[in-house]
């Protein structure tokens, strides 16, 4: 793609994505060569925009954190995209709302969240290691549109519509103290977290589901970003979403969702849904 098409196409999706419109074509059906590299190219362009608006980026989520998956896909890593300081809150006592007029066809994901206080250079497989860049853990709701037809899209696409990500509620952080990151290494791969909706519980999940345990899926997106041409490192700072934990579920206006974990010192989350 030339730095006109490059541009162009960021400043459709970034619209579609604002406007709540659907994008009748992904940019992989138009164009066959439309791969993961020039996606990433069009993720930076939108970044560029919308900094341009006075909106900064405040961390990265990240997509496709199943290995099942990407031998399907034929993918070699994760997928991510950046989050916004106007796409990320933080829940009141653990308890948040969110609008969901103008939106397609909105899901949610219960994730586990971390924040970093060091940068994180390259790719690593020791959960203990990793966890020692971060500052906090806290359980998160992830809210994602597709601007794309009946959520049909391959990864290229995802990464070059923002990800999907229309904005991240996160629960109370609980700091992570040196001395507990052993015991916290093993409890990420083991804890169970139930997905409720209205009182009813609609799904489960596990820490498993995020590549074996979330500290493993931010190693391995510390090493993608890594090896992306032009992306910045993970810097200290940055707020990461590590991929749901449960089959995403589409939500409407009146619901009201919970997350609960088991095995992990974290409060229930619960996100109602307004117009």
């Amino acid at each position: 793609m030339t730095a006109l098409q490059t541009t162009d196409l960021a400043r459709e999706l970034l619209a579609a994505h604002a406007g709540g419109v659907i994008v009748p074509a992904t940019p992989s059906s138009r164009d066959p060569g439309f791969d993961m590299a020039a996606a990433q190219h069009v993720e930076r362009e939108i970044s560029r925009l919308r900094k341009a608006e006075g909106r900064s980026t405040v961390g990265r989520k990240v997509g496709f954190a199943n290995k099942a998956m990407w031998r399907i896909l034929k993918l070699d890593t994760l997928a991510w995209a950046h989050m916004y300081d106007d796409t990320v809150t933080y829940a009141s006592n653990n308890r948040a709302t969110f609008a969901l007029e103008g939106r397609i066809a909105p899901r949610i994901e219960p994730e586990i969240v971390f924040k970093l206080r060091a940068p994180m250079a390259g790719r690593s497989a020791d959960a203990a290691a990793i966890l020692g860049a971060v500052e906090w853990l806290a359980l998160g709701f992830e809210i994602n549109d597709c601007v794309f037809p009946n959520w049909e899209f391959q990864p290229a696409d995802f990464v070059a519509a923002l990800g999907l990500h229309l904005a991240l509620v996160i629960g109370e952080p609980r700091p992570i103290a040196p001395d507990a990151v052993p015991v916290l290494a093993e409890q990420l791969q083991k804890f169970k977290l139930t997905l409720s909706r209205n009182g009813e519980a609609i799904d489960e999940g596990s820490g498993k589901a995020s590549l074996r345990s979330p500290a493993l899926c931010l190693g391995e997106l510390a090493g993608a970003a890594a090896r992306q041409p032009d992306a910045e490192p993970l810097a200290a700072g940055e707020i990461v979403s590590t991929g749901t934990l449960t089959t995403p579920q589409a939500v409407a206006a009146g619901e009201q969702w919970r997350a609960d974990v088991e095995g992990l010192d974290l409060p229930a989350l619960t996100l109602r849904f307004d117009r």
